[in-house]
């Protein structure tokens, strides 16, 4: 042992250890912290996939029109069954979307089929007709598919909340109508709606039982919640118990060298 050595460990226990203490005790508290602010998130995420479920089984309601949007809850809202009575305005655009567990024959990488449709009551909102493959999406590519009901119509469907775009969000390809965030309002200037009230949201159309084969194929609303939760808590929680056994040892190993020096 060196000259150096033996002097450092003659120092005080606590003076070895004190800042060494004082940032295992910070780092210990914030990974503690964020496991349990994930345990917290954990719970959240259960209640709100057990809501979405129920909620998805209530008879549908009327859509909520302009007296309701300044107070408008996406959360509360989203996948609600709705109904909306009026009728389809000209233009489609496309939102890339790929099916991995679809509910109908169709599959893989495609598009929702979006549309205007100007209700009853003045307002517009941007209708998911449904899903095409990706080798399908133009009308011209589906002669058998199905155009949007002229005339006045009752339809029926989920309130799926708006996307809002970041940084990473690829912009649309308004040349060609194909988006990549659901952004009703933004999406409904695209195709020329000048109307002053456009719904916050868009409604996703049920599946047409009298034609399970047709496109666009309804019915494939994706009702997916990443819950990983659980395991960023079991791994905060392990780094601040990692971290406990690491200061242990640091501790134990300066009362070693403390006995060894003052043999």
């Amino acid at each position: 042992m060196t000259t150096e050595t033996i002097r450092q460990a003659k120092r005080p226990v606590w003076r070895q250890v004190l800042w060494p203490s004082i940032a295992a005790t910070i780092a210990f508290a914030i990974l503690v912290s964020l496991g349990s602010w994930q345990v917290q998130r954990l719970a959240w995420k259960e209640n709100l996939i057990e809501s979405v479920k129920a909620r998805r089984d209530r008879e549908p309601v009327p859509a909520p029109g302009p007296d309701h949007w300044h107070s408008f809850d996406e959360n509360r809202w989203d996948y609600t069954p709705v109904t909306l009575t009026g009728r389809f305005l000209p233009g489609e655009l496309y939102y890339f979307i790929s099916l991995s567990m679809p509910n109908g024959p169709y599959s893989g990488p495609g598009y929702f089929v979006f549309n205007p449709f100007l209700t009853d009551k003045g307002w517009v909102a941007m209708v998911n007709r449904g899903f095409v493959p990706q080798d399908r999406w133009l009308p011209a590519q589906r002669p058998a598919s199905s155009a949007p009901p002229e005339g006045a119509v009752t339809i029926e469907g989920l309130l799926r909340r708006p996307e809002h775009p970041n940084f990473l969000s690829y912009e649309p390809d308004l040349q060609k109508q194909v988006w990549f965030v659901r952004e009703p309002e933004r999406m409904a200037r695209s195709l020329g709606v000048e109307n002053p009230d456009i719904a916050p949201y868009a409604v996703d159309l049920f599946a047409d039982s009298a034609e399970p084969d047709a496109l666009p194929r309804g019915g494939e609303t994706i009702v997916s919640f990443r819950n990983n939760h659980l395991q960023y808590a079991g791994t905060w929680f392990g780094l601040a118990a990692v971290l406990l056994v690491v200061y242990i040892a640091f501790v134990r190993s300066r009362f070693r060298q403390m006995k060894t020096a003052d043999t």
